[in-house]
């Protein structure tokens, strides 16, 4: 038996998961939306960055339904899930617990540690930007290291673990912009906007009746788990791969040769950049119930996996240019 022959069934057996995957997903996304309406491009965003096992920042103005969203993806992906409100005056210890000294009825005494909110499986950061940076560099080491050390020692946090932030764009008065660094965290850059007509008049029709749908538990934490390893055996072509580092080299001012980037950008998209495109990209095809990403999905999430990774200089700001404007020049190329 050739080595191509022997390889086949474990080839065939990947195909066979995607499918089952892909029709449990298809099911997972019909119950979000029941609950979730006018919003299905946040609803792929969202599952995409679940899937590729990242973290998500949602950007939208108050009553979109991004608490409501985090809260229904935890239900559909059988997560438990907690919610921490950010307010200038939240401490560090107030997200990931702290030390208590207890006395024994021998009179020993000891320090127990008493978990923080973040000990859950999808957490809720609603407005992080009203934190203070002490406060929101306490989430850094969860979100990149899925663990956490208070008093010298570490704490594994719960598999898996994402963190979905929220972020009101129009409220900056006493706000705290988030750190690069953690800025890079971030899978994405989700863009909540308001609903279509349509669908606002569904919203105002469901939320205000007797009854409201509810979604219902279609994967587990260990399905999930399963499927975000399912997620990195899914093939990428040379093209797809090619044209990821394109993109995320041609939005640095340091390997570009695009005008608009050298005049307007001050830093741009680091390796995590590419990473995160190449696992979004095998995430959406799953989604889509496809065997393979192409250059679409890579185009389709230049704008949200770059956008909070690059910096107009003062002078793009004066001019009124935008990020998603140098992105879409970055994509031109690709397409």
């Amino acid at each position: 038996m050739s080595p191509s022959d022997a390889s086949a069934p474990k080839q065939d057996d990947i195909v066979a998961e995607i499918e089952r995957l892909g029709d449990r997903l298809t099911a997972a996304r019909a119950n979000i939306s029941k609950v979730i309406f006018g919003q299905s491009h946040v609803i792929d965003l969202s599952l995409t960055t679940l899937l590729s096992g990242g973290h998500a920042l949602l950007i939208g103005v108050p009553g979109l339904g991004k608490t409501r969203l985090v809260e229904t993806i935890g239900l559909v992906f059988g997560l438990e899930d907690n919610r921490i409100q950010f307010t200038p005056d939240l401490m560090p210890a107030d997200i990931l617990g702290s030390e208590v000294l207890e006395e024994s009825d021998t009179g020993q005494r000891s320090f127990r540690f008493l978990k923080g909110p973040v000990f859950c499986q999808v957490l809720l950061a609603d407005e992080i930007n009203r934190a203070s940076p002490r406060t929101q560099s306490a989430l850094l080491q969860a979100m990149q290291e899925h663990r956490i050390s208070v008093g010298g020692q570490s704490h594994e946090l719960p598999k898996p673990f994402h963190v979905l932030a929220t972020q009101n764009p129009l409220e900056l008065e006493g706000t705290y912009p988030l750190p690069e660094a953690q800025l890079d965290r971030f899978l994405m850059e989700i863009d909540v906007g308001y609903p279509e007509e349509g669908a606002e008049r569904e919203i105002m029709l469901a939320t205000t009746g007797v009854s409201e749908a509810k979604a219902e538990v279609i994967f587990t934490a260990d399905e999930l788990i399963a499927a975000q390893k399912l997620v990195r055996s899914v093939p990428v072509g040379e093209r797809v791969v090619n044209a990821i580092l394109q993109i995320v080299r041609a939005g640095r001012p340091e390997t570009s040769d695009i005008p608009d980037v050298l005049q307007h950008i001050s830093w741009g998209p680091g390796p995590r950049a590419s990473q995160a495109m190449m696992l979004a990209c095998r995430a959406r095809a799953l989604i889509d119930e496809r065997l393979a990403p192409s250059v679409d999905d890579v185009l389709a999430l230049a704008t949200p996996v770059l956008r909070h990774r690059m910096a107009l200089n003062f002078a793009a700001r004066a001019e009124g240019i935008t990020i998603d404007q140098i992105i879409d020049r970055l994509c031109e190329p690709a397409r």
